[in-house]
């Protein structure tokens, strides 16, 4: 029997690209008929015409199986779901704007196959098209990560990767509430080879990611997989309390040569207007952690399901 490539596709709102997408999905398993495929399509709470194209695709198409939300959870959420619900002995999550393309996967599965990789990742070495400020801090995120993390997360790297089924049992281990990919596919392990590729466009739609929900994207991925802030909070507070200490045998000597304690009082009442700000900044840093756990452990689920649909597999019978 031929191995299965499970396609998995988070929606969100991709009404006017997935007939686009479709299209080159099938053209490039066109290609590979020494594989399998089916399509697992993820609803992520669409308010357009997502799901009801989804149906469509599925009464036409054996292969095409969708799961749609109650809500919108977010894309973290899909691909999970994506993981849950996919049957291959191969998985590969990309987008369904075309921004991954499809044509990289008679490579991918190559590497895997031939070359014994238990994934292949794609990451964009260039961000053409891309917003100048969004590059410049998108940069600056992998570079902070880089230094305060020990787990990998390359610069430029996509959600777009073919994982082996062993690879994909070990992601769906983990289970947290608060996810960033990107972060797990590194912690995770294996043996990985990554595939570079120039950024593309979009073939329709408009991005749903703004600026704003990008950088809390990026502080879910501190916050998940580094506890640097939490040091640097504890470190600026003995700096402080050694500063402060200093501060106290200054005025006391001041005062007993001198006798004159009050001067100075408006740089004093900078300096505790300063300290205060750098009190409530640690206080925020301790607060997204313990939020963080807060979340966890009402134990949640990820996802809800609304719908879903598409024919049962031969391999189901």
């Amino acid at each position: 029997m031929k191995k299965l490539i499970s396609v998995i596709v988070p929606c969100f709102n991709e009404e006017e690209a997935l007939p686009h997408f479709y299209r080159e999905i099938c053209r490039v398993s066109g290609e590979m008929e020494q594989v399998d495929f089916e399509f697992l399509f993820i609803d992520d709470g669409s308010s357009d015409g997502t799901l009801a194209a989804l149906r469509k695709l599925a009464e036409g198409d054996r292969r095409v199986r969708y799961v749609s939300f109650s809500r919108n959870f977010g894309k973290e959420a899909a691909m999970y779901a994506g993981f849950q619900n996919c049957r291959g002995d191969y998985a590969a999550v990309m987008d369904a704007d075309l921004q991954d393309p499809p044509a990289l996967l008679p490579e991918m599965l190559r590497w895997i196959e031939e070359e014994g990789y238990d994934s292949v990742a794609t990451r964009r070495v260039t961000r053409k098209g891309e917003p100048p400020i969004r590059s410049f801090f998108a940069r600056r995120f992998y570079g902070l990560m880089r230094h305060i993390s020990r787990t990998e997360i390359v610069d430029g790297a996509r959600d777009y990767r073919l994982m082996t089924r062993q690879f994909l049992n070990a992601l769906l281990r983990l289970c947290e509430v608060n996810r960033f990919s990107k972060g797990l596919y590194g912690w995770v392990g294996f043996r990985t080879k990554w595939l570079e590729f120039e950024n593309q466009e979009r073939v329709a739609g408009t991005t749903k990611w703004s600026f704003w929900k990008l950088l809390l994207y990026s502080f879910d991925g501190i916050v998940a997989f580094s506890v640097t802030p939490l040091a640097i909070s504890s470190l600026t507070g003995i700096f402080f309390c050694l500063v402060s200490f200093l501060a106290i045998c200054f005025i006391v000597i001041r005062t007993l040569l001198y006798g004159d304690p009050v001067a100075g009082w408006p740089s004093l009442a900078c300096i505790v207007t300063f300290i205060g700000g750098i009190q409530l900044l640690c206080i925020g840093i301790l607060g997204q952690y313990l939020s963080k756990t807060y979340l966890e452990v009402k134990n949640r689920p990820i996802y809800l399901v609304k719908e879903s649909g598409g024919e049962e597999d031969d391999r189901d019978r």
